[in-house]
């Protein structure tokens, strides 16, 4: 029971956490966007995959560019590439079921926004903490 009680790693977790689901967010809204407003095409089967692949390559050049202040492009690429994808893809899925669950469809509205937020911060923040107290490895940060 030990192991979760490490209020230092919760903290670092939740910042590394916070800049993923930046990085997530921006590809994966951005993405939702465009097929809303831009395109006739409403499949969450052709949306969502789409979504959560530029989430994911969103999230890795944030990464890559929070990481140039300390070294070359080379190791901050190495090392954003490097994040775990369980995360990310747990992030990404649990941000689309949760846009899905309260607009019916993967839409975003100023109602979902928020709650979409949340729920993709929760679900992948204990695996982050976990990752982070067992590898010291982080997610992001």
């Amino acid at each position: 029971m030990e192991f979760w009680l490490k209020k230092d790693k919760w903290k670092t977790s939740a910042f590394n956490t916070f800049v993923c689901l930046i990085g997530c967010s921006i590809g994966d809204f951005g993405t939702i966007l465009y097929f809303q407003f831009f395109t006739n095409i409403g499949s969450i089967m052709i949306i969502m995959p789409i979504a959560i692949l530029n989430g994911i390559i969103t999230s890795i050049i944030l990464e890559t560019i929070l990481l140039l202040r300390s070294m070359p492009f080379r190791v901050a690429l190495k090392i954003a590439t490097g994040m775990s994808l369980i995360s990310m893809i747990a992030m990404e899925l649990a941000m689309n079921f949760t846009d899905i669950l309260l607009e019916g469809e993967l839409v975003l509205s100023l109602s979902s926004i928020i709650p979409v937020l949340i729920v993709g911060f929760i679900v992948p923040w204990p695996y982050n903490y976990w990752r982070l107290v067992k590898y010291n490895k982080s997610c992001c940060g």
